[in-house]
């Protein structure tokens, strides 16, 4: 029994500067290399809370590919279903400036599209254990509607990431069919169409528990950066979660820890709002260092009664 997580690989290439950021400018600094990709980031977090995920997804048919199977192996996520090929990872290029915060990227989005004989074959030996799904939402719509498909014939409950909104706000009704959605205030405005920036949380909550209703979407999360995060269903239920006082390096994976932690909290045993406790913790721990991913936390740490396999 564990998470099933589907999304993609990425080679992430991060630049920071040494003193005060200039856009226009020569910046000297430090350029770092780490494994990244939404999926990644996810199922290595979920493995970090001494859980054992399995990961379905797609790496270069190269040493980098397998530099990032053996990472993953090393980790103890069970990657027995993820597929090889020249063009299997994406790559993504931000630069970061002196506050932690990103100023600006761009990304290669990897052909994932293999995955679909993937399912097609070994769907039912994937799915059928699974304690639950978290996927990325923004994935090749068969690849998506595959594993609906499974979820809704083993009784999975699937939780939504998201790496590029603007193609998830293309699919307003596969949101209809994941019980809780995770994204951040930007992605979010683009989604119901609406500035939130000036928002107070508590008045993000009223709004979002009234758009959620109408759009007919289960339930959602929207993280709000060093102002912590809310969330929201469609029975009308909100709250709001302060962020943790950590000092910030890099912002850069935080998004995916919080995704993990309100995944695995939601599926073994707790309400949103504990899940999202646990999702803040995780990011917390995450952006105090340049690595993409949380470290080690037991599930006790966590509030989680879960014994940790060996």
């Amino acid at each position: 029994m564990a998470i099933v997580v589907i999304g993609a690989v990425f080679v992430d290439i991060k630049g920071f500067p040494d003193d005060l950021y200039s856009p226009t400018g020569r910046n000297a600094g430090r350029v770092e290399t780490v494994h990244g990709g939404v999926g990644r980031n996810v199922a290595e977090d979920i493995a970090n809370v001494e859980l054992r995920p399995v990961f379905v997804s797609m790496v270069d048919d190269s040493a980098s590919g397998e530099e990032v199977l053996r990472k993953l192996r090393n980790h103890k996520v069970n990657t027995d279903y993820v597929l090889s090929s020249p063009d299997g990872m994406g790559v993504w290029l931000a630069v970061f400036d002196n506050t932690g915060d990103l100023a600006g990227s761009i990304s290669k989005r990897p052909d994932l599209s293999p995955l679909i004989a993937l399912l097609d074959e070994k769907g039912d030996e994937i799915f059928r254990d699974a304690d639950s799904i978290v996927v990325e939402i923004d994935m090749d719509k068969e690849i998506i509607k595959r594993v609906f498909h499974y979820a809704q014939k083993y009784g999975k409950k699937v939780y939504a990431v998201v790496s590029n909104m603007v193609i998830a706000s293309q699919r307003r009704d596969f949101l209809q069919n994941i019980d809780c959605f995770v994204c951040n205030l930007q992605e979010a405005g683009i989604l119901f169409v609406d500035d939130f920036s000036d928002m107070s949380p508590e008045a993000l909550c009223e709004t979002l528990a009234e758009k959620v209703s109408n759009a007919e979407i289960p339930s959602i999360v929207v993280t709000l950066g060093s102002r912590g995060a809310v969330y929201a269903d469609r029975h009308g239920h909100s709250g709001y979660c302060p962020p943790e006082n950590v000092t910030v390096r890099d912002t850069s994976g935080a998004g995916d820890a919080f995704c993990a932690g309100v995944a695995v909290g939601l599926t073994y045993g707790k309400d949103i709002r504990e899940a999202v406790g646990i999702g803040t913790h995780l990011a917390a721990s995450v952006i105090t260092v340049s690595e993409s991913t949380c470290p080690r936390f037991l599930p006790r740490e966590l509030g989680l009664d879960i014994e940790v396999e060996e």
